[in-house]
């Protein structure tokens, strides 16, 4: 990412809407995140209302006119929407087709047939490690959970047993590893060197996955019994099952969005002129929207014609496909919304603000600033952004590899305990059917994990590189 690319993010934020103080803006963060869990957990209120109700008591507590609460709310739900909605329609019209055909049967089947027992969680943490690469954390749950649901369900499988390893291996390839946006964003603002940071990134990422996927997934799984949603889980088809693609035709449609995007993130890489002709091809057909639109068009002949559909009924797939994302939707935008709110409020900025003067080691500052502004906002992306910022006056005099290892930090620090803020959040709970207060003792603690186990490797490997 160039280094306009990170003035343009920087200038994407807004003003506050608000003068209040430090104090104030603490109360009103504290505020707006209990109207919300109460709303939900006492009074079993919709989570897409309390969001909206916890944005306007935030801003009333933080003394924002309420005009400005209301727009603010509304652009971060309509950014939201627009950035993640897309995708997971998209995603959701080819579960389906694979759900449909008897694709994800076969992919499911493969699975079951070659990895079993305890065997299953470390196959799946692989699977979402590799596809999670090259993939935005969003793209990659739409394109892994109906796979996860599967398994769990044919297999009797505890839920929280395959899905964890699952959200883990995108969640660590999301904050640690480039070409995903946070990491490219931290290595420009400190003039870090990405292959170095590449490196240094698998390194820690490896043990990292493994503690908050296989081995946690084993507690939380104690911690948080609960079956499949049925309503997310594509049914087996009733048409004879001979008719179904093979497992080749399938896992090229699933990885077709994996191949474009990864081709797109190399392109970049090795051309990093935007103006070339191939670069701009690349960056249009490795848009997550366009990946998973080819995807879905691909899967049209490689997965429902040759099932014998007619059109009329690959019509009729795509509507059904759509109806049980419409609450997903709506709740994922309102954490947006919510999100934004804090954002405009000046939030982030006080965070800054409050651990200027700081007198702590580069790596720890900037992992501990990234942990306060993604509790925050709930944003992995702002958290990066300001904590890189703050810090890259430090990154001036380091070595190479002190300076990847500052990125690092700061990628760790900014996926810190996922909450109620965070649209991810959401995500998760609403694909997974879980309550608020199971969705933190899995996800979010999960999150939590990442974000501790790679800080302490990244200050352990400081010492000895």
């Amino acid at each position: 990412m160039t280094s306009l690319s990170v003035e343009m993010l920087a200038a994407d934020v807004p003003e506050s809407i608000t003068s209040a103080g430090h104090a104030q803006l603490g109360i009103a963060v504290l505020a707006g995140i209990a109207v919300i869990v109460l709303l939900i957990t006492k009074f079993k209120l919709h989570a897409f209302l309390a969001l909206t109700i916890g944005s306007l008591a935030l801003g009333a507590f933080a003394g924002a006119p309420l005009d400005k609460v209301i727009a603010s709310f509304s652009a971060g739900l309509g950014s939201t929407v627009a950035g993640v909605g897309v995708l997971i329609a998209l995603g959701a019209i080819l579960g389906k087709m694979l759900a449909d055909s008897g694709g994800a049967d076969q992919i499911v089947d493969t699975i079951l047939a070659r990895a079993k027992g305890r065997t299953m969680p470390w196959a799946m943490v692989l699977i979402a490690s590799v596809i999670g690469l090259p993939l935005f954390f969003e793209v990659g749950v739409v394109l892994l959970i109906p796979v996860v649901l599967i398994v769990a369900k044919r297999g009797n499988y505890s839920l929280m047993r395959i899905g964890i390893p699952a959200l883990a291996g995108l969640s660590v390839m999301h904050g640690l590893v480039p070409p995903h946006p946070g990491p490219l964003v931290a290595i420009d603002a400190l003039d870090a060197n990405l292959g170095v940071t590449l490196a240094l990134g698998v390194l820690i990422a490896i043990p990292t996955v493994i503690i908050a996927g296989p081995v946690f997934s084993k507690y939380a799984a104690r911690w948080v019994d609960v079956p499949a949603p049925d309503r997310m889980i594509p049914q087996r088809p009733s048409e004879d099952l001979e008719k179904r693609p093979g497992f080749g035709p399938t896992l090229a449609t699933i990885l077709l969005p994996v191949v474009l995007m990864l081709g797109r993130a190399l392109v970049e890489i090795v051309v990093d002129d935007p103006e070339n002709g191939v670069q701009r091809v690349f960056n249009v057909i490795g848009s997550p929207m366009i990946a998973l639109l080819a995807s879905v068009l691909v899967g049209i002949f490689t997965l429902v014609l040759p099932a014998g559909f007619s059109k009329d009924r690959i019509s009729g797939l795509v509507e059904k496909g759509l109806a049980p994302i419409a609450g997903i939707l709506l709740i994922v935008g309102a954490g947006g919304g919510f999100k934004q709110t804090l954002i405009d409020s000046g939030v982030g900025q006080m965070i800054l603000d409050i651990s200027a003067d700081w007198a702590i080691p580069a790596l720890l500052l900037g992992w501990l600033i990234a942990v306060a502004i993604r509790l925050a906002t709930g944003s992995a992306t702002v958290a990066t952004i300001s904590a890189a910022g703050l810090v890259a006056p430090l990154a001036a005099d380091m070595s190479t590899t002190h300076a990847a290892l500052l990125v690092l930090a700061i990628g760790a620090g900014s996926v810190f305990f996922s909450h109620v803020n965070d649209a991810g959040f959401w995500l998760v709970k609403e694909y997974f059917g879980l309550s608020v207060g199971q969705t933190i003792k899995t996800w979010s603690v999960m999150e939590t994990i990442i974000s501790v186990v790679a800080g302490a490797l990244v200050l352990l490997l400081s010492l000895v590189i």
